[in-house]
């Protein structure tokens, strides 16, 4: 019996597809190639996504799949301007990310959720709003309990992953 293949989500294709999207983690691969430290890769925001699904589903939070797949590949999109110009990856993502939803058939609602999903990542939020599982899904995606350079990271204790948890 062969492997059950799951939906397809058309429209996250198409963001992975989007050449600025493509530009960018080619930018971002570039320069973090020699970083240390946890990297901003496509193995990253697709372990996000699924982390923030499976948070979702574990407090019965209804959300569309294709929602958070399309917020966790796009919500570190930015990061190379945050290197390059200063600007905060949240708001630089999702000012790029604004027009790739748009390109990939995301309603204007979609594009709020999402959005708004991508701006609040970074920040502690009590509930278990979109933004709220964004950012654990986001914090969770990382081993700190098992990085070699885990003492010089400059990540709070609080935000770091000491034990395995979800």
């Amino acid at each position: 019996m062969g492997q059950e293949r799951g939906r397809r989500m058309e429209r996250v294709d198409r963001i992975w597809r989007h050449p600025r999207y493509q530009e960018c983690v080619r930018r971002i691969q570039d320069l973090e190639k020699e970083r240390i430290f946890c990297r901003h890769t496509p193995e990253h925001f697709l372990t996000v996504a699924r982390l923030t699904w499976m948070l979702a589903l574990e407090a019965g939070i209804s959300l569309e799949k294709e929602l958070v797949y399309g917020a966790a590949l796009l919500h570190d999109i930015g990061r190379h301007l945050q290197y390059e110009k200063g600007i905060p990856h949240e708001e630089a993502s999702a000012r790029i990310a604004e027009g790739i939803l748009e390109d990939c058939g995301f309603s204007q609602e979609e594009m709020r959720e999402i959005l708004t999903a991508i701006r609040g990542h970074r920040t502690w939020q009590e509930g278990t709003d979109f933004s709220a599982l964004m950012y654990r899904g986001d914090k969770l995606s990382r081993s700190c309990f098992c990085c070699p350079v885990e003492a010089e990271c400059n990540w709070p204790g609080e935000k770091k992953n000491l034990s395995i948890v979800l």
